[in-house]
């Protein structure tokens, strides 16, 4: 596991913003400890500095991963979020977008969210922020991207979509589900 360097760093702290502005502080100063980020064959994991010390005697080759997989960096050098990391994201998010019972299982397929489908959503929302998609029970469901601000919203016709879908926890099923049918 090795560190990033800058403009890896950089790229993801910018990601991280995008869905929790400021907080990304807490995200490392957390009350349990320090955390931090390292990086293998293109993956970022979030781990405690206390495990990445004990780690430090596991050979590298020996290990496979530590920590939560928050995401990869692509080809292009761009990153992406992993659901993974949607559970240490979901207290922070500033943005955030509440579905109705009938859209929830939509979102988990893969599809975009549609003003029918939209139960509430945070005041301060503006086109194109990284929003968090709960369940009207306050359940986190995945990342997206807002489509339309909250105003543009009570505007906007039913069939109109509100937030582009980016991942949904119902991804790790069909990566399985895929893996499967192609086992068979």
């Amino acid at each position: 596991m090795k560190r990033l360097n800058e403009e890896r760093t950089k790229v993801l702290f910018e990601k991280l913003a995008k869905y929790i502005g400021p907080n990304i502080k807490l995200l490392i100063q957390r009350p349990d400890g320090l955390y931090c980020f390292r990086e293998k064959k293109n993956r970022v994991y979030y781990v405690s500095e206390t495990i990445l010390k004990l780690a430090s005697t596991i050979p590298d080759d020996n290990l496979i991963c530590m920590g939560t997989c928050f995401g990869k960096f692509t080809k292009s050098g761009k990153f992406r979020l992993d659901i993974t990391a949607l559970n240490y994201l979901a207290p922070y998010a500033q943005c955030k977008i509440w579905l109705k019972p009938s859209a929830e299982q939509q979102f988990l397929y893969g599809n975009h969210v549609t003003k029918a489908g939209l139960g509430r959503i945070s005041e301060n929302v503006e086109k194109y922020n990284g929003v968090l998609v709960y369940s009207m029970s306050d359940l986190p469901l995945g990342f997206g991207v807002a489509a339309r601000s909250t105003a543009e919203c009570k505007l906007a016709d039913p069939l109109a979509s509100i937030c582009f879908h980016q991942a949904d926890i119902g991804e790790y099923i069909r990566s399985e589900q895929d893996l499967f049918t192609n086992l068979a």
